[in-house]
Parts: C-alpha cells; structure tokens; sequence
C-alpha cells in the first residue's frame, strides 16, 4: 500500500473511532416504533456448529466449545470482521430454540459490553449497518426474558450505532460496503424512537448510490454476480421495510431492483445457484429465490448480455459465459481474468466450473484462483489473459491490468440449438493472437460442441507472432483450453483415451470428446469455496498443443450419453461440510 493511501486508511481509523465514541454522549433510543419481519436467513446447520464451539469464518476453523465467540483466536482481519458484521446471528436464530436464543443474548450483550463505547473493529460503516440490520431483524428473540437494564442497554447501543452512521457513512466504499451502510441507517430510523431523522437523508443517499452503480441493465462495476445478489437483497429488505411502515419506496430504488432482476436470472444457474465469476461464489442457499420473489419484479431474463455474461440454455442445462471486458480500476480488485470462460449446470448438479474465489485461503490461493488457468477457458502457457498489478488497494490488494479490452460477441442461433461467438485480444500483445471461441448448445440441452481458435489476423499480428515464434525456434507457442469438472463429479478416461465419461451424482453420464489435434490428459484441479477449511481436490480436462501458424483451431464437444433415472429424485443438497 502506497505512502499516502496508508496515511489515508490511517485517517479514516481515526475518525471511525472518535465518532463512535462521540455518538455515546447522545440520547439513545428508548424503544422501537414497529418491529419489521426479519428478513435475513440463516442456516440451521450452521447455527448447530456456532452453538457447539466450532466458529467457521473466512475459510478458518476454530474448535472452541468453552468459549464465548468474542474470547477465541482471531486467525485473521477478515475471521474478526465476519464476527463483528454479526451475520451469524441468522443462523442462530434459525436454530430458535432456548439454548440457541440464550447464546444469541449472551454474545450481543458481550459485544456491548466490550465493544459498544466505540471500542474494536466493528466500528467501521459497513460492518455497522450489517449489524444493525440483524440487531433489528431479531429485536424479539433478542430481547425476549431480558431486565429492563439488559432492554435499556440493547436500545443505547443500537442508537449510538445509528447516530455514528448518519455521521460516517460518507466513508464507506462505493458499491456494497456503501449500501450495507445506508441499509443499516435506513432501517435504524424506521424502526428506532427518535431516529427517524435519518431517514430520508438515507434514503435520498441510496437513491444516489442506485444511478451511481446499478447501470442501466442492472449491472454493477465489479461485475461480480454474488455481490450483485447483495445489492439487490439490500434494496428489497429496505423497500420491503418502507412498505411495512405505509411509506413510499423512492423511484430510484424501483427502477434499480427492476433493473437488477432481470440481470439475476440470466446470471442463475439450472440449480438456482450464481455462476461464478470476479471473486463471487454460487450465494447464500435460498437466498436468490427469496430475494426475487420479494422484490415482486416478474418477467423473462434478459436478452443478449446481462453485467456482462451470455447465457445458453435449453432443456436442464444452462450454460453462462464471461463475455465482456473484466472490471478495471478500483473494480477489479477482486476481478479474474476470465474473458470467455463457461461454467455449465446439467439440472441441480454443477459439471463445468471455475475455480473460484480463493480469497478464504490466503494470498497465494486468491492469487491463483484470479489466473486464466483456473478458469474454463484457453491460456497461453505461462500467461493469463490479464496481469495482477503491484498492491496498491485496501490490505494490499492488486488491481487486473492488461486485460482485454475488445471483446465482441454474437449470439444466433444454429441449425439445431443456439450460438455463442466470441473472441477476446487478451493475447495480442504478447503474441498477435486473438482468442475466439464457439459455443453451440442443441435445442433440447444435450450437447454443447465448442471450437477454440487463435487467430493472428492484422499484418501487424502476423508480424508479432513471427516474432515469438523466433523467440521459440520455431518450435510452436504452447497452449492449455481447460474445463475445471466440479468435484461432486466422477472423471474418467473412457473409450480407449479418446474421451472422458463425467457421472453425475444424480446418474446422468456426459461424455466429452475432442477432435485429435491436441493431447488431451485428466489433471488435478481445486474447487475454491466458501465455508471450507481447504481447497476441495477435483479434476480438469486439458486439451494441449503449440500454435504454429496464423490460424489454430481445436474443437471439443460434451455430450449427455444418459439421463437422471427416473427412480432418483435429485434434492439433496449436501450442508456445511467442517472437515473439508
């Protein structure tokens, strides 16, 4: 981190903590004005684990069944900030039984005690305004049995927070950390005695955040699907809140969530999960589903590209394919070079993946999952369509630069399905070649065949191609087109070397195949989730060879060889695993 931003980060600290401590001097809330229904949902599984002393949090473990959550080891910022944003209240309250709900009191009232004079980390404005939000949503099974010292202190607490966010909101980052923050005001001064100032300066700051970063087809700048169903979540929580207390939503909001709605559909797997792309995973469970059907926007996905992605699908397949320029400047801090990767849901079942986010597991792993190669898509060996520049953003984190900036795309439809076309200059600068890709899907979702090309097309190309090729004596620029295969998935070699079988948990069967121009081999892959101690080991099919001329074409195909029997009925859903 640069000179002047660590001043900077150092700056705003300092602020944070004195307006916490300043908003202790002021009148606090002595009641709530109505009780909204809570809106945030949690998972029982996971309330089971809290309550037995096993704290999972940012890709850490800690196993401590004596200790109170505020008193166990810290591995990391990112653990203690999960702890202080206060989301694991949900899952405690899905468990809402009396020993979940005494667990619930003992550590809120803690974090008062040790906390609530301005003291920690969670004095920062977006992790306010989340934990405000699950404060409120859970008012009742909070308070419930608690003294009138106990009530007394809960409504001070959450007063000094409301007061130190309508005085430092302006601080928190554009994008989701601003709309927690601005959420968390909102629903404070709906619900709060005397807090309802804050309202319509709240209001009319979302209202501003909306036209600011939801474009007009529902997209966001960091192009991250999982942050999007965040925004998206948070604008229908407060409109649903601003219902329940007979006041108008704002326009401005309206016509973010409807155009936002459209862009999550396209964006939904066949399972109901995201695809998973720029540092976002597949999204709470249930979540998406309950975030649409609140926001009472109905209407088909979005035609041709939504924030960016095209989506195919047919039958129980869908496949969606990153098709735009990734994010730059400050947006791509967590952005992946993955211009044209595809990721591929057969029914509830994931088959082609990328890697993910490995932002859970530290530097390294965060650093690969944003490289070319973990992604379903053709690299240059050694190369990633982008480059990670030095650290220059918050906690050191490095922006994607060099990245393609042309990517056309045409959508159409073939003889027997739907076409994808696309190409990217990720490439051109090293070696003159542009990467093109296509992708056909059949009618009824069976098969996707696909060709990968590159192409040295202008003089110009022709030139620095015949460059690097002297450079390698001629000997050819080697290339990977990878497809990453979920883990849940079997891969095997079949037929003799020339294919590889995929069985499905549910019994489907998808064959892949490709033409015999390059060696094709079943390596080891990782499948980077939320919610896991470790990377999850997998497979990925690549296909390799060394580009000679001015046009290399590669064509492959996967194609389902047996459907789910009949007999399977493929619902379950596996829980939070803690010894993966």
């Amino acid at each position: 981190m640069s000179r002047s931003e660590s001043s900077s980060a150092r700056g705003g600290r300092f602020l944070d903590r004195f307006h916490a401590r300043l908003s202790g001097f002021a009148r606090p809330a002595t009641g709530i004005v109505s009780q909204p229904e809570p809106r945030t949902i949690g998972g029982f599984a996971r309330g089971r684990q809290l309550m037995a002393g096993n704290f999972l949090f940012a890709g850490h473990l800690v196993a401590n069944p004596s200790a109170a959550i505020w008193d166990i080891h810290l591995p990391d910022r990112a653990f203690e900030e999960e702890l202080h944003g206060f989301a694991w209240l949900d899952d405690l309250a899905a468990v809402g039984d009396v020993t979940a709900r005494e667990t619930a009191q003992d550590w809120v009232w803690r974090w008062i005690s040790r906390y609530g004079r301005g003291a920690g980390p969670g004095w920062v404005p977006d992790l306010a305004g989340r934990r405000l939000i699950r404060w409120i949503n859970h008012a009742l099974f909070l308070l419930r049995n608690r003294d009138a010292g106990q009530s007394e202190a809960f409504y001070r607490s959450l007063a000094q927070q409301t007061i130190f966010l309508g005085r430092r909101w302006k601080s928190a980052a554009p994008g989701l950390p601003r709309f927690e923050a601005l959420a968390g005001l909102v629903f404070s001064g709906l619900t709060l005695k005397g807090m309802d100032k804050h309202i319509e300066p709240a209001l009319k700051a979302l209202g501003r955040e909306c036209d600011a970063q939801v474009d007009l087809h529902g997209g966001i700048p960091t192009r991250n699907p999982e942050e999007l169903l965040e925004v998206f979540t948070l604008l229908t929580w407060v409109a649903g809140a601003l219902a329940e207390t007979e006041r108008s939503v704002p326009n401005q909001l309206v016509r973010a969530t409807n155009r936002i709605a459209p862009t999550l559909r396209t964006l939904r797997h066949a399972d109901g999960s995201l695809a998973r792309f720029h540092g976002g995973g597949r999204g709470l469970e249930g979540r998406l589903d309950h975030a649409l059907a609140n926001s009472g926007v109905r209407g088909r996905p979005a035609d041709g590209l939504a924030m960016g992605f095209a989506r195919l699908s047919a039958g129980r397949t869908s496949v969606i394919v990153d098709a735009s320029p990734p994010p730059s400047g400050k947006a791509s801090y967590n952005a992946h070079a993955s211009t044209l990767a595809f990721e591929l849901t057969s029914g509830r079942r994931p088959l082609v993946v990328n890697c993910g986010s490995g932002v859970s597991f530290g530097r390294d792993w965060r650093r690969a999952g944003r490289a070319t190669p973990s992604h379903s898509t053709l690299s240059m060996e050694g190369l990633s369509s982008g480059r990670l520049a030095a650290p220059r953003g918050p906690d050191g984190r490095e922006m994607l630069v060099e990245a393609p900036r042309t990517v056309p795309i045409e959508m159409s439809h073939a003889s027997d399905g739907i076409r994808f076309e696309g190409g990217h200059d990720g490439y051109l600068r090293a070696h003159g070649l542009t990467h093109a890709r296509r992708l056909e899907m059949t009618f009824d979702g069976r098969g996707l065949a696909g060709e990968d090309m590159l192409l040295a097309i202008e003089d110009a190309d022709k030139r620095r191609f015949d460059k690097s090729m002297d450079e390698v004596r001629l000997q050819g620029l080697p290339y990977q087109v990878r497809f990453h295969i979920h883990p849940e998935v079997d891969a095997e070699i079949d037929l003799g070397g020339t294919a590889i079988s995929l069985a499905l948990k549910s019994g489907e069967i998808w064959i892949f195949r490709h033409d015999g121009r390059t060696e094709m081999r079943l390596d080891p892959s990782v499948f980077l989730e939320k919610n896991r101690l470790k990377p999850r080991a997998t497979k990925q099919i690549v296909l390799s060879s060394r580009a000679m001329e001015y046009a290399t074409r590669v064509r492959w195909s996967l194609a389902k060889a047996q459907e789910t029997p009949i007999s399977v009925r493929d619902l379950v859903r596996d829980e939070v695993d803690l010894s993966a």
